[in-house]
C-alpha cells in the first residue's frame, strides 16, 4: 500500500472544502483568523530570528539594499481577467513580476496570455497542477503528477513552481525540472502548515541522492499575502506591509509578496467580502518607490534564482533550525 505523508485533517479538509459554500469558508476563516494573531503577536508578521544573516552571505548585486520580488497567484478565471489590469499598474511604476497559473485548475491558460506576459518582460511560473490540496496525498501520486508539471515547465518554458495552499514537501519537490521554489515563508501562522523557514533570505536545497550541486533555490515570502491582510484579517491600510518592509530592508533581506489578482478590485474603491481596491497596491508600490528608489533589485524570480544559483548558493542552505519540510498542518 502506498504510504500517505499528509495529515487525516489535511484530506479531511480538502476533501470536503468543495461542498463548503465560499461565504462559509470566509467566516470560519475570518474568526479562526483572530486567534490565530493573538497567539502569535511575538512572531507574526515579524518573526525576529528571521533576520540571522546566513553564513557565506555575499549581498545583493550593485551593492543594493534589499531583493524586492512581486508575485502572483491566480487562482481563477476572475483573477485571469486582472491579470493584464495588474501587470500593467506595475509596469506603469517600473516594476516587474511573475504570474504562477494553474495548468489544470477552474479556467484555461491561453497561449496568448502567457505571450502577452512574456512580451513585457514579466515571468510565468507553474502554480500547482489542480490546486485541490492533494499534491502531497502520497509519494505515488506526487510522482505521476510530476510528469504532468514537468509537462507543463516544459510547454511554458517556466522555471519556477509553487504550490496550492502553500502545502510542501520540499525533497519530493527534486522530481520537477525546476530552478526555484516559492512555497515557503519566513512567518506565516495562517497557513495549513503553519512552520515557516525562518528567514527573509533565499536559500538552495540540495537533492542529496543526485549529483553534487544538484537541486533548487528556494525562495520564501517574506511580506504576509495580501488574502490574508485585507480578506481574513479585515486591514484597511497598507501598514503592515510598509512596516514589514521596513524591517527586512533594515536586515537587508528579500522583500517577497505574493497578491492574487482574482482578490483586487480595479472598478471601485471600497471593500467587499471577497475583494479590496486596487488602490491598496498602488499606495504600498508607491510607498516602496518613493522611500527606497534606487535602493533596491527588482529581479523576476528566475533571474534571482540564477543569481543565487551562480554566486552563493553553496553557501547559503537550508536555514539551520527551520522547519519547513515539517507536514504537521492547522497548528498555531
Amino acid at each position: 500500500m502506498d504510504e500517505y505523508y499528509g495529515s487525516f485533517l489535511t484530506r479531511l479538509y480538502y476533501g470536503v472544502k468543495p461542498f463548503v459554500p465560499l461565504k462559509l469558508r470566509w467566516v470560519l476563516r475570518r474568526r479562526r483568523a483572530i486567534g490565530i494573531r493573538k497567539r502569535n503577536s511575538t512572531t507574526w508578521p515579524i518573526h525576529a530570528a528571521a533576520s540571522a544573516m546566513p553564513a557565506g552571505w555575499l549581498g545583493w548585486p550593485d551593492g543594493k539594499r534589499f531583493a524586492f520580488v512581486l508575485t502572483h497567484d491566480v487562482e481563477s478565471a476572475e483573477g485571469v481577467k486582472n491579470v493584464k489590469n495588474l501587470a500593467d499598474l506595475e509596469r506603469g511604476l517600473g516594476l516587474r513580476s511573475s504570474f504562477n497559473l494553474i495548468p489544470r485548475g477552474g479556467y484555461e491558460v491561453e497561449d496568448e496570455l502567457r505571450a502577452w506576459l512574456t512580451e513585457r518582460d514579466f515571468e510565468v511560473g507553474v502554480h500547482d497542477l489542480h490546486h485541490d490540496g492533494k499534491l502531497y496525498h502520497s509519494r505515488v501520486g506526487f510522482k505521476k503528477m510530476a510528469e504532468q508539471i514537468n509537462h507543463h515547465l516544459r510547454k511554458w518554458n517556466a522555471v519556477g513552481f509553487r504550490s496550492g495552499f502553500m502545502l510542501r514537501q520540499l525533497d519530493w519537490l527534486h522530481d520537477l525540472d525546476l530552478q526555484y521554489d516559492a512555497s515557503t515563508f519566513d512567518t506565516d501562522p495562517f497557513e495549513p502548515q503553519p512552520n515557516g523557514c525562518r528567514s527573509i533570505f533565499p536559500f538552495f536545497v540540495p537533492d542529496q541522492a543526485g549529483p553534487v550541486g544538484s537541486g533548487y533555490v528556494e525562495l520564501p515570502y517574506t511580506l504576509p499575502q495580501d488574502s490574508t491582510l485585507f480578506l481574513m484579517l479585515g486591514e484597511r491600510s497598507p501598514e503592515i506591509w510598509m512596516r514589514k518592509l521596513d524591517w527586512i530592508v533594515e536586515h537587508g533581506g528579500l522583500a517577497l509578496v505574493n497578491i492574487h489578482p482574482d482578490y483586487i478590485n480595479f472598478d471601485r474603491t471600497d471593500f467587499s467580502d471577497y475583494k479590496y481596491p486596487a488602490s491598496l497596491i498602488k499606495d504600498f508600490l508607491g510607498y516602496l518607490n518613493h522611500r527606497y528608489a534606487g535602493q533596491f533589485w527588482n529581479p523576476l524570480p528566475r533571474e534571482l534564482a540564477a543569481w543565487f544559483r551562480s554566486t552563493c548558493s553553496e553557501n547559503v542552505m537550508t536555514p539551520a533550525g527551520s522547519e519547513v519540510c515539517d507536514p504537521t498542518p492547522f497548528s498555531s
